[in-house]
């Protein structure tokens, strides 16, 4: 553990902060899973909605700075792709 008061406050914010980081990176793998859970499964109105949320989420985690802007893009052309078929 640090000593100074400074680095003890620095503890303090990175966890809280990697509690969040990961929360949110858990709803964006949960997103992603679902849609392709209806993917597989063939229902027309759900991969639809489920779509369009898998997009928002991965929009969001490159807005946070979660994932990479360019990951984000290609993962949304690979779920587009997928989307399509």
């Amino acid at each position: 553990m640090p000593q100074i008061k400074s680095a003890i406050k620095r503890v303090k914010t990175q966890n809280a902060a990697n509690k969040r980081n990961a929360s949110e990176l858990s709803k964006l793998r949960t997103a992603v899973k679902k849609f392709k859970n209806a993917v597989e499964s063939d229902s027309k109105e759900d991969v639809s909605k489920l779509h369009l949320e898998a997009v928002r989420a991965l929009d969001k985690a490159a807005s946070k700075g979660l994932i990479h802007k360019n990951k984000a893009a290609r993962d949304k052309s690979r779920l587009t792709k997928l989307a399509n078929k």
